[in-house]
């Protein structure tokens, strides 16, 4: 696994989403990377921007926590436009 996905940088917020009739929370940077990168690719086509840039901010903040703002941010965005949240 990598680095990112490990992550336990927490983020700004904690999403709740139903997945499967179960409600799955998200609540650190490592939970949400896996998130976006389990599911194929094929799923998120629509949305594709907003995934790669969430993606992007999520690995980053993996790295450098004072990003977890900006990578809170890009996933709010994608969950909110893939009507997740």
């Amino acid at each position: 696994m990598s680095a990112t996905s490990n992550s336990e940088t927490p983020l700004r917020t904690t999403f709740n989403i139903r997945l499967n009739g179960k409600t799955v929370p998200i609540a650190t940077v490592g939970q949400a990377y896996q998130f976006l990168t389990t599911l194929s690719s094929v799923e998120w086509m629509e949305y594709r921007s907003l995934h790669n840039e969430a993606v992007d901010l999520l690995e980053r903040a993996a790295a450098n926590a004072m990003l977890t703002v900006q990578a809170t941010n890009a996933v709010r965005a994608l969950f909110v436009s893939a009507k997740l949240l």
